[in-house]
């Protein structure tokens, strides 16, 4: 039985290691690792027993650290990681993806890379670039970046999120990608398929996604087909992670903030996690154990995990160092960790 829950945070002064029980109120921290590089995210295969993480640095560019002792030793690779000599140069690898047997890596300018062979090496998925769309794509505030990817249970089936670009989904492994965008409030205003600024896509039980847009809060019934805006209810339309509840497809966790326009921090300096159980028709506000007032906090895209505990765990990492952890579903809240360097991305594993 796994006695361990270990959340992996990236940060801008690399990654850390945050390990309790499974009470989940008492946390230690470990780390700097990756020499202290920036990494944007962090994840866990289980099949491999290996954490990867997607650094970047400015002398030396992007690469993916992996550990397979579970953070006791690192190294790292970018083998393969390139468009070629005539392409565009990669300048930072924003998520990392085990899922179907393989690693996969998202990068900026906006791709996809696999690797066979736990990250040692790597390919470049180029069915997606390939997309018709292509020569509209444009880039969000924070770059034109491939950010999200989700694989599903079925083999071959994968969607990944770019922005400002949207969704995509593939059914064959990545030759070929459709968009999957209708519903979603987009940039522009002529039918495009693309142009909505995807902030993140998460995978919920029974085949439903979520996800927490420039523009909105939405679910998905039909694989990305179409999306129902689930907004009403929160404090503002905008955000940037979403997590979900691994048995109940009803049951998902945003963070708003207050605007792209006013400062991107929470609401009146007032944090808390908003909750729905019922897909998104209601929301409660829960903020016991974050601080009350004067806390302008934010958190990025991948700043927010949940477990598959009993009661579920829900986590969020900030901008300004802290890590918050929940053993109730979202009702409680503990400072798992607190001075960190500013918090990118927040997973979890269970060992």
């Amino acid at each position: 039985m796994a006695d361990r829950v270990v959340l992996l945070v990236g940060t801008k002064r690399g990654a850390f290691l945050l390990s309790s029980d499974t009470s989940r109120r008492d946390w230690e921290v470990s780390g700097p690792f990756c020499d202290a590089w920036p990494v944007n995210d962090v994840s866990w295969d289980p099949r491999t027993d290996t954490v990867y993480a997607a650094g970047m640095n400015a002398w030396y560019g992007p690469s993916v650290w992996r550990s397979e002792d579970r953070g006791a030793s690192w190294t790292q690779s970018s083998e393969g990681m390139s468009y070629g000599d005539d392409g565009p140069t990669i300048s930072s690898i924003w998520n990392v993806t085990p899922g179907h047997g393989a690693v996969y890596a998202g990068v900026d300018p906006a791709g996809l890379f696999r690797s066979d062979d736990g990250g040692r090496t790597w390919a470049h998925v180029g069915g997606l670039r390939a997309h018709e769309t292509f020569p509209r794509w444009q880039p969000g505030g924070g770059g034109l970046c491939l950010h999200t990817i989700v694989p599903a249970p079925e083999a071959g089936r994968m969607w990944i999120g770019i922005s400002a670009v949207g969704v995509f989904e593939t059914a064959d492994g990545g030759d070929t990608w459709e968009t999957r965008n209708e519903g979603l409030r987009g940039f522009y205003e002529d039918g495009s398929p693309v142009g909505t600024c995807v902030h993140k896509v998460k995978a919920a039980p029974g085949g439903r996604l979520w996800q927490q847009n420039h523009q909105g809060t939405y679910r998905s019934e039909d694989g990305g087909g179409s999306w129902t805006e689930v907004t009403e209810g929160l404090p503002s339309d905008f955000a940037f992670p979403i997590a979900v509840h691994p048995r109940d497809p009803d049951t998902a966790w945003v963070f708003p903030l207050n605007g792209a326009e006013h400062g991107r921090f929470v609401p009146d300096g007032k944090p808390a996690v908003w909750r729905t159980r019922d897909a998104g028709a209601s929301w409660q506000r829960f903020d016991a154990g974050f601080p009350r007032e004067n806390a302008y906090l934010q958190a990025l895209r991948e700043g927010m995990a949940s477990d598959h505990l009993d009661p579920g765990g829900v986590y969020v990492g900030t901008t300004n160092g802290q890590v918050y952890a929940s053993a109730d579903e979202g009702e409680t809240w503990v400072e798992a960790a607190s001075h960190l360097p500013p918090v990118l991305s927040v997973d979890v594993a269970v060992w």
